[in-house]
């Protein structure tokens, strides 16, 4: 029940500065093939936003899903897990950053082990949305795309 008026009240609050989501933002979740992903990290791989540089390194991490061997698999996702995690390290309040952790954490097989930061993105980020600032848009994708 206060979820479901949490989410009406933040979809309301996103609406409204709907207009002041980044491009990068909107892009990224409507991406539905491996194409537009390759095509989205090709358009933004040089870029020097840190919030832009965490959603192409989750992408590429997500390119371990199309790999065929299991190795190949390991290697890109750990290669990349680890330019995440130095991303963080040098920016930990990046709000971005720490959301798109979450939801691959929340979403990655068990068996990777990827699960450290769960707690402390989930605190971090539930201290997030009781604020209205500048990135307020992004509270409706916190929500609808992690266990929030």
């Amino acid at each position: 029940m206060i979820k479901s008026i949490i989410l009406g009240v933040l979809f309301f609050i996103s609406f409204i500065g709907f207009k002041n989501t980044p491009d990068f933002v909107v892009k990224y979740h409507n991406l539905t093939t491996k194409e537009a992903e390759l095509a989205y990290i090709a358009n933004y791989k040089n870029s020097k936003e840190v919030s832009i540089q965490g959603y192409v390194i989750s992408l590429e991490m997500k390119q371990a899903k199309y790999k065929k061997m299991p190795w190949s698999k390991l290697k890109v996702f750990n290669t990349n897990k680890n330019k995440l995690e130095e991303l963080i390290l040098k920016n930990p309040n990046n709000i971005h950053l720490r959301y798109i952790r979450l939801v691959i954490q929340e979403n990655t097989p068990g068996i990777l082990g990827y699960t450290s930061s769960i707690k402390k993105d989930k605190q971090f980020l539930k201290e997030v949305l009781q604020k209205k600032d500048s990135v307020s848009y992004l509270h409706t994708y916190i929500i609808n795309n992690t266990s929030l």
